[in-house]
Order: C-alpha cells, then structure tokens, then sequence
C-alpha cells in the first residue's frame, strides 16, 4: 500500500523523491520489484573508509541516503534496509594528521585498518576505534542501519563466492582496469592483492598465475624475493578498490549507493566490473563534495573543515541535516558561519510546513524527520539570541532569558526543552565565535546624525510597539538621512552599535533588546563607549 497517493507523487519536486522514483524504475527495469519483502529488501548502502577519523561528509552520506531510503518507502510502501560499510581491511597508506602517536602509526603502514594498532589505546586497532566513531555518530542520530565490516565479510568467507568469480573473470576484469593506469602499473595490476604472511602488509605484487581450481594466485614477492601461492579466500587477499567496490555490489546485492563527485570515474569502471560479473548496476547519484573556509576539499587525514562534534556545540542536529539535504550536487564550504543562517532556515521551513493545512513532503523538514516533523515553535530567531548575547556580552544563558520573558512574557525557562538548547547554543556561538572577532568602529559625522535622529523617533515609542513598526522607523530614518542604499545605513548599525558586518532584522532586535536599552546603546555608539 502507497503512503503517498500516486496523484501527489507526480508532482513532487524535491532531489530524494527524484531519487526514489528512479530508484522504482531501476528495480521494475531487473524485474526485482515485485519480489521485494521483509525477506527480500530493497537496499540502500553507504561507504566509508576508516583510513582517519569520521568527518561530517561521511555523516553526510549517510543522511542523503536515509532520506532516499524514506522517500522511497514512502511511495512504495516496500521493505527497505540501510547498511553502512567500512571498507576497513583496506591498507593504511597515510598517518593523518589530526591523531596522536604518529611514530608507531607509519611503522604499521600498509597493513589492513584492522591490524593497525589503535593510537588512542581504546581498542583492538585504528580500523575498529574508527568503525566504533562512525557508529557512536549514527547512532546519536537515530539511523537505523546494519553496520558491515570488509574485514568480517572476508574473513568470514562471505565474498567467497564473489572472490571465486572475480578470478574466473580475471583477463576481462584486468582489461576494464589497465588502459586507466600508466605505463608502468600497467606492468604488475591485478585485481587482487595478497596479505603478505612475512609482514601482515597489502601487498602490491606482481602476480604471475591464477589457478581457478585451487581458488588461488602465484606471486613474485618483494620481502622474500621468491614465488608464493595464496588462496584468495578467507582474506588472504584483498581486492584493489574499483574491483572491490563492484564485487561488494554483486556479493550483497546492493540497489542504491550515492557517491562523491571524486569517485564519479570508479563508478564508471566498478559498473562495468560488475556487469561482468552479471550484475545490476545501483542507482545513485554523484554528489559534489564539501569545502572548508578556504575552498579546499574536505580530508580526513587533514582534519580541516567542521568535525560533527564542532557543529553540534553551536548548532542543532537538525540544522545540520538541513545543511546535507540543501543542494547535494553543489559544493558548498562548510564552516563556521554557515551555522546560524542553516538553523534559522531550519525553523522557518518548520513553521512554513505547520502553517501549510495541507502536507508539504517537498519540505526539508518532511525528509529530516522522516515524514513526521515535530511541532516544535520558535518565536525568537538564532540570529536575534546571537546579537542579543553580543550586546549583553552574555556569559550565560540567564543573562539573556530577562529579555526574552520580557519579549514574550508566556515563555518561560524550562518550558520549551528545544528552545533552552538554542539559547545555550547562542552562548557558546557568541562567546567563541563572536566575541573574539568583535570590532565595533566610529560612526561618521553623517552616520552619527542618522543615529541621533533614530534615537528621537525611538524615545517617542511605547513598549507595546511591534518589531515590524520599529523596522519602518529604521527605514524611515535611512531614507530620511539621504542613504540611497538602506544596506548602507544597516551595515553602519551593525558595524557601530554591535561590532560586527551583519546582523539581525534590526526591528526584531530593538524589540527584544529593549527600547530603552537600545537608546542607551546608541548613545554609546555616539560617544565612542564601544571602541576600545
């Protein structure tokens, strides 16, 4: 049975519904479609190599694909699973940056993840303290997943049949793979790699016969200089990526796996490994990757851009899920101040989705909670705590709800447990993000003049004024003062009375700072109080 009627389901608009209905297409396309059941579910996986520490793109990945995951369930009504798979026999080609003892770390270099020692001493290796980061993260988020281990799956024998295919396909596979690589790769590529039993070490090794029989490959090898035979089973061996990423897809029968836009050439090459194979290739899409502040990409090994746990001590969990749904094939830089303007647009696509009578599943929040947003209301913005915090030089959240209870008198501390959290988080923003960066500077002679006429028009103001009232004062008197752009007269608010380039809807602010309290910031501004 649909969940969304088919009549609704035409029109909607938004990329994870865009993503379900080709999604739909794929599966009645391989005539899967009408075998799907508890038994048999669609499945969606996402990817992650646990080479450093999780980054907020893996988080990414993983919230994309739930909301394709939803939207498709949504309109079908079939049964889904999503796992999430760590490539973590993968070898450990680069100490990051961003973990402690370095030293040791590059003496196990090219070992499988999970036979690195784990240099915060929490658990048996790298390769599991990483898994254990991802799942803590997930987890924190409520995903419903099954975490699969490339470690486990090969030593467990559960690609074995998978492998066994690969090596009666090896000339084929070799072929798809060797007119990418230059010259001298070209000389030793295999699909395979042996784990060296000298060393423990994947090894990129000549290999010089397969055998289809035995299940096994001869190698010339580089430690002990002589030949050796290896069963590729049982993880003996471990693919080399493309070949291993299409062997993942045949071996668990994977429907659906989005991708980064630097993988896009991998996925080209592990759908033609797979159709050799005789395989269905996944539907999915290729995203555009994040960039930190200075436009570089982001890098696990690099520990730059925002890290999960820095959003979340300024922001919401659900502002960051906005952000992973807006515009997934544009890059975007993730940083700092991107935090306030998502969480304020998260609230407005809340209120935007309760006012609406009738259900508004293109909605950003529809997909954030799968399909059922809270009823959450937030009277006071992000960005207006922000500057209140700044103009108070608040150091903690009681210095701040005096205003706000005199702003709205029935909210009350205590009361809304969501709204408590935002104005923590103003604080924390405000005392680490704001406050070191402030810069208040002079008004001009003629900038002060506006300013005084602003302070006239508001000593003429009752406390019962509205925000909206006090917004077309401030218009009144930049129009008045000659300032034939208002961005002008706005900026010189912001720049003189609180220290910064921007800020709030000035109306809304003068109204929950405080008539009286903002007369008496801006005479401050006028005798130069504010600069240091």
């Amino acid at each position: 049975m649909n969940l969304i009627n088919e009549k609704i389901s035409n029109d909607l608009k938004s990329w994870p519904f865009v993503e379900a209905k080709v999604l739909i297409e794929r599966l009645k396309n391989n005539k899967s479609y009408d075998h799907i059941n508890d038994d048999n579910p669609v499945l969606f996986e996402t990817g992650y190599g646990p080479s450093g520490l999780p980054h907020i793109g893996t988080f990414g990945e993983v919230a994309r694909t739930a909301m394709v995951q939803n939207a498709f369930y949504n309109l079908t009504g079939k049964a889904t699973k999503l796992i999430c798979f760590s490539d973590d026999m993968d070898g450990f080609r680069k100490v990051p940056e961003n973990v402690p003892n370095q030293t040791m770390l590059r003496e196990h270099l090219e070992k499988p993840l999970t036979d690195v020692p784990d240099p915060f001493k929490k658990f048996d290796s790298f390769g599991s303290y990483n898994n254990n980061k991802l799942k803590e993260f997930l987890d924190k988020f409520c995903f419903d997943y099954q975490f699969i281990s490339s470690t486990e799956c090969y030593k467990t024998g559960q690609f074995n049949d998978a492998l066994s295919k690969i090596l009666l396909n090896y000339d084929k596979i070799k072929n798809v793979i060797i007119p990418t690589l230059g010259e001298e790769r070209k000389k030793t590529y295999s699909p395979f790699l042996p784990i060296c039993s000298h060393t423990g070490k994947v090894l990129q090794a000549n290999v010089i016969d397969i055998n289809v029989v035995k299940n096994s490959i001869k190698y010339f090898s580089p430690i002990s200089n002589q030949e050796e035979e290896v069963s590729i089973l049982n993880g003996n061996c471990k693919l080399q990526w493309k070949c291993d990423w299409a062997m993942r897809w045949y071996a668990l029968g994977v429907d659906y796996e989005m991708a980064g836009k630097d993988l896009s050439e991998s996925v080209i090459l592990s759908t033609k490994i797979l159709n050799i194979l005789g395989g269905f290739q996944p539907a999915g899409f290729s995203y555009e990757l994040f960039l930190d502040g200075n436009g570089q990409k982001i890098s696990k090994s690099k520990g730059n851009g925002l890290s999960i746990e820095e959003w979340l001590t300024y922001g919401t969990e659900e502002s960051l899920s906005l952000f992973m749904f807006n515009n997934p094939k544009r890059a975007k830089k993730l940083y700092f101040d991107v935090i306030p303007k998502t969480i304020d647009e998260y609230f407005s696509f809340l209120s935007k989705y309760h006012s609406n009578d009738e259900r508004e599943y293109d909605n950003p929040v529809w997909h954030i909670h799968k399909s059922n947003p809270p009823k959450d209301i937030f009277p006071v913005s992000f960005n207006l705590l922000l500057n209140l915090s700044s103009v108070c030089n608040a150091d903690n959240a009681n210095d701040l709800w005096s205003y706000i209870t005199n702003y709205i008198p029935e909210l009350k501390k205590g009361l809304n447990k969501k709204f408590d959290m935002l104005v923590d988080l103003s604080i924390n923003y405000y005392k680490e993000r704001v406050l070191p960066f402030k810069n208040f500077r002079l008004p001009s002679e003629t900038e002060t003049k506006s300013i005084v006429s602003l302070i006239t028009y508001l000593k003429d103001l009752n406390n019962e004024v509205s925000s909206e009232e006090i917004q077309s004062i401030v218009f009144k008197v930049g129009k008045e003062n000659g300032y034939e752009n208002l961005r002008e007269w706005f900026s010189c608010l912001y720049e003189t009375a609180l220290g910064q380039s921007s800020g709030p809807r000035i109306g809304g602010f003068i109204k929950l700072y405080g008539i009286n309290k903002t007369i008496e910031l801006l005479e401050n501004v006028i005798n130069g109080n504010l600069v240091k």
